[in-house]
């Protein structure tokens, strides 16, 4: 004989229509816990993220910082050493310091006296040639022009220093300003002597 198919049906616990609040228990589901237990997994949780928290500041400050520090082929150029017995007197020589181009100048005394009998009133940039130089034979200065930042050539113009052929700027034997649009005197670096080694 055929099977007849039976719907099985469950009865709501509670009413349901017009005028019903009643709301059904959820106590079978949930776990008893005392205050304090609850109160110590709830700090447990917020010193667990803390935590974690703490540690991915760290580490991405620190990979921040990595990314940041100089390397070493920069500070390799930070600093140099140059041997100033292989520098003639009356020569000029150019090294590189942190990408800029560095005069080193043996100057002769004829060139010592000639800096420092300058009347310094009328200088655009006054300043005498002592406050210039550590030992008044070494002239050390950065080779850029103070106008427009180009490289002045050596041994040249009106002053016996250099000479800057973009705009026309005339430096003296002490690196001063003399005639032109520029309006400083050339940077003296930070250096030092130690016999005959410089850096």
């Amino acid at each position: 004989s055929p099977s007849v198919f039976k719907q099985q049906r469950f009865m709501s616990g509670f009413a349901a229509g017009p005028g019903t609040e009643k709301i059904p228990s959820f106590a079978d589901y949930t776990k008893e816990r005392s205050g304090d237990s609850s109160r110590a997994f709830t700090y447990f949780m917020l010193g667990a993220s803390g935590a974690v928290l703490t540690s991915a500041a760290q580490s991405s400050v620190h990979g921040f910082l990595t990314n940041m520090a100089a390397s070493a082929d920069v500070l390799a150029m930070a600093k140099t050493e140059v041997d100033l017995s292989t520098i003639p007197v009356g020569k000029t020589v150019t090294i590189k310091w942190r990408g800029k181009p560095v005069f080193i100048k043996h100057r002769t005394q004829e060139e010592i006296d000639d800096a420092n009998s300058v009347n310094l009133k009328s200088l655009p940039d006054p300043q005498d040639d002592a406050s210039r130089v550590q030992m008044p034979e070494w002239l050390v200065v950065v080779g850029i022009c103070t106008h427009l930042g180009c490289v002045p050539t050596t041994d040249s113009g009106d002053y016996g220093g250099w000479y800057c052929p973009c705009h026309g700027s005339h430096y003296d034997v002490s690196g001063r300003i003399r005639k032109g649009p520029a309006p400083l005197n050339m940077e003296i670096p930070e250096y030092e002597i130690d016999g005959d080694k410089m850096t």
